[in-house]
């Protein structure tokens, strides 16, 4: 399988995660399960506006990674509050949770990895 996918080709969604504020806007970086190899669900680039959040939840049967590119967040990590910056990572485990809410003036973009256990 060879992809290359320009700026701009990639599918775009927008939908309110897990009932958190706003919505998120998710850039499909990878299309899951087949250009996964059925390794895992969600390869995306997600930017938060100010006020916006992907909410708390657990995962189950995965794991998730965040990667910040830009901007500022308020995560929490199985209730340990952190503030994530550009370059900062985050996973969480099968069985663990989490939530990041842009609490900035600017847009948070960050890389979400869900990776099946």
């Amino acid at each position: 399988m060879s992809i290359v996918r320009r700026n701009g080709e990639e599918p775009v969604i927008r939908r309110k995660m897990f009932g958190g504020e706003g919505e998120a806007e998710m850039h499909v970086i990878l299309k899951a399960p087949e250009e996964m190899y059925g390794k895992g669900r969600v390869f995306n680039r997600v930017v938060l506006a100010p006020g916006a959040e992907v909410a708390w939840h657990v995962h189950h049967g995965d794991g998730e990674c965040y990667y910040v590119l830009k901007g500022e967040g308020t995560y929490s990590d199985n209730g340990n509050i952190i503030t994530m910056r550009p370059g900062d990572m985050s996973f969480v485990g099968d069985g663990e949770g989490h939530s990041m809410k842009n609490n900035g003036s600017e847009d948070l973009e960050m890389i979400a990895l869900i990776l099946y256990v």
